[in-house]
């Protein structure tokens, strides 16, 4: 087991941008944790890790195998064996059954579920080993019903909340608590408010408000663990 020069426990952010991945490292930078950022774009991580203190960006493609086990054996060596992997790694194409392709569809499956499978399978051992440890999955509510154009997100979504299901049936009595964040609303990011400058902040999911619920989860006592949590801001039908 490697550590990190501080001494400090691990947070992944797997799917690391603007909005909830940044305000998922800002809470955990804060929390005192080293987070580690991972994205495709090894430039772009880079410089949001750079304005996180005690944060570091990892070049990391979550749909690839191999591309996972370099960048986890990266963090597992920099920093130590991670406590907590926040999964934020998401694929939002949006198109109907008619218009959707295959290849959109397999992108969506690969980042949204077999991502969360690898990440996953990364960090279980050292856990099951120290007997603790979180792994938090950031979902829709796609994952509960079909619409007509979420074709590729909604059964990509559903995949993912089920086998965060399967994994906590059997990781929480190994002392590791595998969580569900349900999104139900649009979250506020800076390419959202270009889109919709209307849009009232309190009918947008305030990034912030989502990493405290994330954190709170990693915190909870493990007589009285949560598994799966929406999050949705005051003014969304629903």
């Amino acid at each position: 087991m490697t550590s990190n020069a501080d001494d400090k426990p691990v947070a992944v952010v797997a799917g690391a941008g603007p909005g909830n991945g940044q305000a998922l490292a800002h809470r955990f930078a804060q929390a005192g944790y080293a987070v580690a950022l991972l994205a495709r774009d090894p430039a772009r991580v880079e410089a949001l890790a750079a304005a996180i203190p005690g944060a570091r960006g990892f070049a990391c493609d979550v749909g690839d195998a191999g591309s996972v086990a370099s960048a986890f054996a990266s963090i597992r060596s920099d920093l130590g064996d991670v406590d907590a992997l926040l999964f934020n790694a998401g694929s939002g194409v949006f198109a109907d059954i008619e218009a959707i392709t295959a290849e959109q569809f397999e992108t969506a499956w690969r980042i949204n579920a077999l991502g969360a499978l690898l990440c996953a399978q990364q960090v279980i051992p050292a856990m099951v080993e120290r007997g603790r440890g979180s792994i938090v999955f950031i979902g829709a509510t796609a994952s509960r019903r079909g619409g007509i154009n979420s074709a590729a997100f909604a059964p990509a979504k559903a995949a993912q909340r089920s086998l965060a299901e399967s994994m906590a049936r059997k990781l929480w009595p190994k002392g590791i608590h595998v969580a569900l964040v349900i999104i139900d609303g649009i979250v506020d990011t800076p390419a959202l408010r270009k889109r919709m400058p209307d849009k009232p902040a309190d009918a947008l999911v305030s990034p912030a408000a989502l990493a405290e619920t994330v954190h709170a989860l990693t915190i909870q006592d493990r007589r009285g663990w949560s598994f799966e949590v929406e999050v949705r801001p005051f003014l969304e039908p629903w």
